[in-house]
């Protein structure tokens, strides 16, 4: 799919760029709360939580992970993984970088996540980052069509 040329807008990120960038970012923020369940657990084991402690780490990644996503997206419109496979957020209108709409971005794809431990934040999750499949003509997400932004080629 090309955009359209008068709009100045790249053409939409291919999904299967989409989903090795969310697939980088998410394997930096396992690695995240790896470490951080390493510093909290001490010297037993990081799976030797609690349930509850294991609930409040969960919340504790989907956090950061808004944190991470919400200021790359605002700033510069580009996760690291974003990055690494050539593709940005942009906002519709004009194709510029999200600044505050990134944040929103952000917080409808990751705040969801804390409520893992209930059935509706995996539900919405799911339904959330397949919705791009079927999406025309800009294959957004839903995290997409709340702030206004495409996820475009950045070259």
């Amino acid at each position: 799919m090309t955009a359209d040329p008068s709009s100045g807008m790249p053409a939409p990120a291919r999904l299967s760029s989409r989903f090795l960038a969310r697939l980088i970012d998410t394997v930096i923020l396992i690695a995240i709360e790896w470490l951080l369940a390493a510093l909290v657990a001490g010297p037993t084991s990081p799976g030797d939580f609690s349930h509850a402690g294991k609930v409040l780490m969960s919340a504790l990644v989907f956090i950061l992970y808004f944190a991470y996503e919400g200021a790359m997206t605002a700033g510069r419109g580009q996760t690291l993984g974003k990055m690494a496979l050539r593709i940005r957020v942009a906002l519709i209108e004009d194709g510029a970088v999200p600044g505050r709409a990134g944040w929103t971005r952000a917080a409808v794809y990751a705040l969801p996540g804390v409520l893992l431990s209930i059935v509706i934040g995996p539900i919405f999750w799911l339904l959330n980052c397949v919705w791009c499949t079927w999406d025309r003509p800009f294959r957004q997400c839903l995290h997409d069509k709340a702030a206004k932004t495409v996820v475009v080629s950045a070259v």
